[in-house]
């Protein structure tokens, strides 16, 4: 199964967007003139060297974003420590077609820019550019996808090899953890839109972290005035203390609870 992510960025429509917000961007350069760029030569020169530069390089950091992401969600691998290493890989197309259009149109520039230079001023844009495309996509709200058992979408975001038994919800900063008995996976959300996206798979919210499915409790631990949940994993969820009396009005601290 294709995974969502790759599924929603690899279509025309989303293609399309990207470049034009990319020539906006490279006409918004022509216009300002970085790198010192602004005494080269005419306004519509520079606006045609920074719209191929700009389109050029949404080019390659499309496609390396869509080759590293997906991949690097399924292995829980955090966006922050992944756009580094891809700007610093696409910026070495990315400089070396930059230079020979910019040689091309002004050829004082090769002796003028070392390549050390160039490819620092590249390596900036390009870091620029993968920022800010994560950011945009990270935050634009996903297409439906197709309904899950039970209506819990939440579901099809696990890649296969972590199957469907979903156990808890665990919220790491930006992202929420989904425990399954095969393993767990990091995804980009805020807790309360993963616990939305539960549907009718019984549960409870009962930590300002966590949501646990309630088949997956095996046992309470109490340890002075805290509680914990011991989950079918080994697992132990924290209760908080204005949760208490929902999970005793739900059964699940019941005194034969084992």
């Amino acid at each position: 199964m294709q995974d969502p992510l790759n599924k929603r960025l690899n279509t025309p429509v989303v293609w399309a967007a990207d470049l034009a917000a990319c020539a906006v961007a490279g006409a918004v350069l022509g216009v300002v003139g970085p790198f010192g760029s602004f005494f080269n030569d005419t306004l519509p020169v520079r606006l045609a060297y920074w719209m191929a530069v700009s389109l050029l390089s949404g080019l390659c950091v499309g496609a390396a974003v869509r080759l590293v992401w997906p991949r690097a969600r399924r292995r829980g691998v955090a966006a922050w420590t992944w756009i580094p290493v891809v700007a610093l890989l696409v910026s070495l197309p990315m400089a070396l077609a930059a230079r020979l259009i910019a040689v091309a149109l002004w050829p004082g520039i090769r002796e003028a820019v070392d390549w050390v230079e160039w490819y620092g001023q590249t390596l900036l844009v390009a870091f620029v550019y993968t920022s800010l495309y994560v950011a945009a996509h990270a935050r634009a709200k996903p297409d439906a996808p197709e309904a899950a058992a039970g209506g819990a979408r939440i579901l099809d975001r696990l890649p296969p090899r972590l199957g469907r038994d979903l156990l808890c919800l665990q919220m790491e900063d930006h992202y929420v953890r989904l425990h399954t008995t095969a393993g767990s996976v990091l995804v980009l959300s805020p807790l309360s839109r993963a616990i939305r996206q539960v549907g009718d798979l019984e549960g409870l919210h009962v930590h300002r972290s966590w949501w646990v499915a309630r088949h997956a409790v095996r046992g309470v631990v109490h340890d002075g005035r805290n509680l914990r949940l011991v989950l079918s994993s080994g697992l132990e969820a924290p209760v908080a203390r204005a949760r208490v009396a929902a999970l005793k009005a739900a059964g699940w601290l019941d005194e034969g609870r084992s």
